[in-house]
């Protein structure tokens, strides 16, 4: 990359519009009958190339040959984005169903060894392995992105400083991954402690202020060698220069598809009314990063069974009420955006560990994400 690109990143976003929402759900593609991981991408692209241009255009590879990413592309609405990628999950799974291949969404795969899968052979991903060795090849993780539309360069790095302290909370409620090679963690996101602690210039940000530190960063990290490329900065928070939106990366995959879409519901009323509250001058105080820490900790470890911390008022406060929290900060943009909130009584990860405590296997309590995500994501939902 060079300042050049940077200079076409601001132009980006100065003709982003605001509030577009586009959609990434990564799975992990299985062996039906055993729901072991099988390195199947490369195969089951070609077969959507030959069978379904539309969804061979919606798929793309995640780093490991056992995962398949379905992209939305952009949605004027999130209702737009939402009724484009059911149309592709269900092309996707009619396409896995032929194939005889299935499809998992929760955060980590609970017993599968990661030094057996392998790199998926593109130029990026063979930069990625290079680069980073077993940091790579131990990230075998399944998250959701969500994109929100931000016009203005300046302002999209504000709004990312205004969600440092929205994150750990946004993770708590997507926790989904307990187990971890074939044991139970202890954890409610163990993808998070996998992913987000080993990779580089990845969790939560620092405060930039505004796009000049956010670009003397960037240009640091390219006079350094450090990157090659803005993909490489895997914050939980980012603006991403190629869609010109604020990308939220900190969720863990949704076992269902309700959850899901309410969860991306969620995440684009935060963006949005973190917009909002920049527009408007909200005061704000950017939390030092020791602080967000110690909600970052307790939503891998505890997610919604633990509690939280109130950062302005130093007080605890029941993790469970999260939801009940942001939906009162987000207020006002979500009637505006017709946004509803359907959240299951417990998310993923306190389902599997009702399952746990109950004395089910590792095998049982998988099986049992596996025909929730079959049943939910490959037939329309509504929210």
């Amino acid at each position: 990359m060079t300042s050049l690109d940077l200079d076409k990143a601001v132009d980006t976003f100065a003709q982003a519009t605001d509030l577009t929402v586009g959609l990434e759900e990564e799975f992990a593609i299985l062996d039906p009958v055993t729901l072991e991981l099988v390195p199947r991408f490369e195969e089951l692209r070609d077969c959507a190339i030959e069978q379904d241009q539309l969804l061979a255009a919606s798929i793309t590879g995640e780093l490991i040959s056992s995962e398949i990413e379905i992209v939305s592309g952009r949605g004027e609405s999130l209702g737009d984005a939402l009724a484009l990628q059911r149309e592709r999950r269900r092309r996707l799974f009619a396409l896995m169903g032929r194939e005889g291949a299935g499809l998992a969404a929760t955060g980590t795969h609970p017993w599968a060894d990661y030094r057996k899968q392998p790199i998926i052979d593109t130029e990026h991903y063979r930069r990625v392995e290079q680069g980073l060795k077993y940091v790579a090849w131990r990230n075998n993780t399944f998250s959701l992105h969500v994109h929100v539309g931000v016009n203005d360069i300046d302002r999209a790095v504000r709004v990312c400083d205004r969600l440092r302290p929205v994150l750990p909370l946004l993770l708590a409620v997507s926790a989904n991954s307990p187990y971890l090679d074939g044991r139970d963690s202890g954890l409610h996101s163990a993808r998070t402690q996998s992913f987000t602690r080993n990779f580089p210039r990845c969790g939560i940000p620092d405060a930039f202020g505004g796009w000049g530190s956010y670009r003397e960063y960037i240009e640091f990290l390219l006079r350094t060698s450090s990157i090659v490329e803005f993909t490489q900065v895997w914050w939980s928070v980012r603006p991403h220069f190629e869609f010109g939106t604020v990308e939220v990366r900190i969720c863990d995959a949704q076992s269902t598809a309700g959850e899901s879409e309410s969860l991306a519901g969620l995440i684009v009323a935060c963006v949005a009314q973190a917009a909002r509250d920049v527009d408007e001058d909200v005061p704000f105080s950017d939390p030092a990063p020791r602080l967000i820490e110690e909600n970052m900790w307790r939503a891998i470890r505890y997610g919604l069974d633990g509690r939280m911390v109130d950062l302005e008022r130093a007080e605890e406060y029941p993790a469970a009420a999260i939801v009940e929290r942001l939906a009162a900060w987000t207020e006002p943009v979500r009637v505006e955006l017709g946004v509803e909130l359907a959240f299951p009584e417990r998310n993923g990860a306190q389902r599997q560990r009702w399952m746990i405590e109950a004395g089910a296997s590792p095998e049982e309590v998988f099986a049992a994400s596996v025909r929730e995500t079959l049943q939910t994501y490959s037939e329309e939902v509504t929210v």
